[in-house]
């Protein structure tokens, strides 16, 4: 990893450059003070998802959800976990199908949960179907 690391906000999307060795401090965005790395999943909708994906260097593992899913709705307490477990080395991010459509169609978003790896801005790996905390954090190594 390089010295500094660029980091979008998730409430205002402004780019943040990040000393990597205070990755792990709880760093706050230059533009308006919001947590950068809190240890929760931030949830995006079209309109952010791409500046946010395109302007994080870290790996950001998106998960393709619905609210009536109930797969999806048991894997939300290990996504939280993974969330806070990963803070510092991958954002973790919540895409719900039924506000986003757009963005489910794009990714062809056919089964949900889906789980998308994006490593500087593309496409990695995917994975449908539900994990555990320990699953996902290994899942997004």
């Amino acid at each position: 990893m390089s010295d500094s690391v660029h980091i979008a906000c998730p409430s205002c999307l402004a780019a943040n450059r990040v000393p990597a060795v205070r990755l792990g401090e709880d760093p706050k965005c230059g533009k308006c003070g919001a947590a950068l790395l809190d240890g929760a999943p931030a949830e995006l909708g079209e309109a952010q998802f791409d500046q946010f994906v395109a302007r994080t260097e870290l790996p950001v593992l998106v998960d393709f959800w619905a609210p009536w899913c109930g797969p999806c709705r048991a894997m939300a307490p290990h996504f939280e976990r993974a969330a806070q477990s990963l803070k510092d080395r991958v954002r973790l991010v919540k895409v719900n199908t039924e506000e986003a459509p757009g963005l489910a169609a794009r990714y062809g978003i056919r089964a949900i949960p889906t789980l998308v790896l994006f490593r500087n801005g593309t496409e990695a790996k995917r994975m449908s179907g539900a994990l555990d905390a320990g699953a996902l954090e290994r899942w997004a190594a």
